[in-house]
Formats: structure tokens, C-alpha cells, sequence
């Protein structure tokens, strides 16, 4: 199960940082915004260019990590045990609870640039984005084979 989420949190991960790529050339700035962000985890203020550097490698990293073990975690969570409409919505408030934690208190203590420099509305749109993606795990889920007939002697 947790495998499934972490396939489907990687692909949610993808999706997020592709929105957030597209919302950001639309705002005419760099497409690596946010992973030029999130490297200031590691770089402060320093990984905060409007180009692909070498530390933006370190944000997307961080980025695809994290997000791909909270869809190990959602998955665990959650198992195979409602419809998938309801699934999908519990994925959309996850990633929009994940959004509030994460951009409203976690990274105001861990990394105080990135509430203060992203883009809230195309970032609330990405994780729901996200969640929506994430609520798809089961489709990475082994299928059950058809029992095999016994050998006709």
C-alpha cells in the first residue's frame, strides 16, 4: 500500500512542480521558482536566482522526497477502504492541509524565505492539484490474477 503512495506522490510531486513552472512563466519569472525556493532550505537566501543552478537541484530533490513520503503516508493511511470520490476529495483537503502546515507553520520556523517569497493562490491550486493526484494511489496497486485452473490430466 505504502509503495502505491509513494508512486502516486511522486507523480502528485510532478504535477505540482510543473503547475507551479507553468503559474510561474505566466507571472514572468523563472519556471524554477519554487525549487529555487525550496533550496533555500539548504542555501538561504543565496539559491533564490531566477535561473536552473545547482541548487535548484537540491529544491526539486527535497521537493519529490517529501511529497512522495507524505503519498506513502496517505496511503497508509487510508488504505483501499472508501469509493473513490470520497478518496479523492479526502486528497484534495490533505494536500490543502498539508499546504496550511507546511507554508503556515513548518516553514516559518525551518525556512522563513519560502512563506514569505511563494506565490499563495497558484500554490493552493498546486496542492490541491497534488492531493487530487495523490488520491489515485490504488491505481499503483498490484492487481489480483484470476486463480489458475488445475493441469487437465
Amino acid at each position: 500500500m505504502s509503495l502505491a503512495g509513494l508512486q502516486s506522490g511522486m507523480a502528485g510531486a510532478l504535477c505540482y512542480l510543473a503547475w507551479m513552472g507553468a503559474a510561474s512563466k505566466y507571472e514572468q519569472s523563472s519556471f524554477w521558482t519554487s525549487e529555487n525556493l525550496m533550496a533555500s532550505v539548504f542555501y538561504g537566501g543565496d539559491a533564490i536566482r531566477g535561473r536552473f543552478t545547482s541548487s535548484t537541484l537540491s529544491g526539486l530533490a527535497l521537493y519529490l522526497l517529501l511529497y512522495s513520503l507524505l503519498g506513502a503516508g496517505f496511503a497508509a493511511a487510508f488504505q483501499d477502504r472508501m469509493p473513490r470520490p470520497r478518496l479523492a476529495l479526502c486528497g484534495i483537503l490533505f494536500g490543502l492541509g498539508w499546504y496550511w502546515i507546511s507554508f503556515g507553520m513548518l516553514w516559518k520556523y525551518a525556512a522563513p524565505l519560502i512563506p514569505l517569497l511563494h506565490a499563495e493562490r497558484p500554490t493552493v491550486w498546486g496542492h490541491m492539484l497534488y492531493g487530487a493526484v495523490l488520491a489515485r494511489y490504488p491505481r499503483y496497486l498490484p492487481r489480483a490474477r484470476a486463480p489458475e485452473p488445475p493441469p487437465a490430466e
